[in-house]
């Protein structure tokens, strides 16, 4: 397992770097090492700290410190509570949107507009592999707001920043395909695309997230962009 990063740590919070290809916590299906393993074994003191999930098969798990998670193959900054005050203190910035978070992504295709809002709501789908939808959602549609501005881009790919304003699951990956522009080498949103620009995992990188700090202080943190974005970074600067 490639060992996450901690950028900061307090006695309330810890702010870490996940590496792409580490689930946050389990899924109840694989056999996988967590962040949640590697933060117990590090921080033991966040256990019982926060809420445990039902999973959609019934399995109930534990996700101590966890306040929002990102995929396995996204890597990036991740806020972890300490404790249970810091824990409510933030899982209630996170439901007012409080939380300022900027990603970094290469998607399929030129993209026209320099700058662009995607206001698609997000259901699930029906039918196939992508188990949400903004194209045709089904079931609880909820709204789903992205803001994204292109960095660079070539007719193969473009390089963006982008911002969601709401936290839905999978938002990036479902609104830019929903566009017709998925996020490069991702298998659920774009299952029949070739990988591009060397990479062997979805070009997803949770890059920044500025927060208020349970003292009350304004937190901004970064998590440096890891190699394969910056081989592809290059790479696309040649074309």
């Amino acid at each position: 397992m490639k060992e996450p990063k901690v950028i900061f740590e307090d006695k309330a919070l810890i702010v870490i770097d996940k590496p792409s290809g580490l689930s946050v916590h389990a899924d109840g299906r694989h056999e996988r090492d967590t962040l949640v393993e590697w933060l117990l074994q590090k921080f033991p003191d966040i256990a019982g700290v926060g809420e445990p999930q039902t999973l959609v098969n019934g399995v109930t798990i534990d996700r101590p410190g966890i306040v929002h998670r990102i995929d396995r193959e996204t890597s990036g900054v991740l806020i972890v509570a300490r404790t249970a005050e810091s824990f409510a203190f933030l899982k209630e910035q996170f439901q007012n949107r409080e939380v300022k978070k900027t990603y970094r992504a290469f998607v399929y295709g030129p993209l026209k507009e320099e700058r662009g809002v995607i206001d698609k709501p997000i259901g699930s789908a029906r039918g196939g592999k992508a188990p949400r939808s903004a194209s045709r959602p089904h079931g609880v549609v909820r709204d789903a707001v992205t803001v994204y501005r292109r960095i660079m881009g070539t007719k193969e790919a473009s390089y963006i920043e982008a911002f969601p304003k709401t936290g839905r699951t999978h938002q990036i990956r479902v609104h830019f395909s929903a566009i017709g522009h998925p996020i490069v080498s991702d298998t659920l949103y774009a299952p029949n695309s070739q990988s591009i620009l060397g990479f062997k995992r979805l070009a997803l990188h949770a890059h920044s997230i500025a927060f208020k700090h349970p003292n009350g202080k304004d937190m901004s943190f970064t998590a440096a962009l890891p190699p394969d974005f910056l081989a592809a970074e290059a790479e696309l600067q040649k074309q």
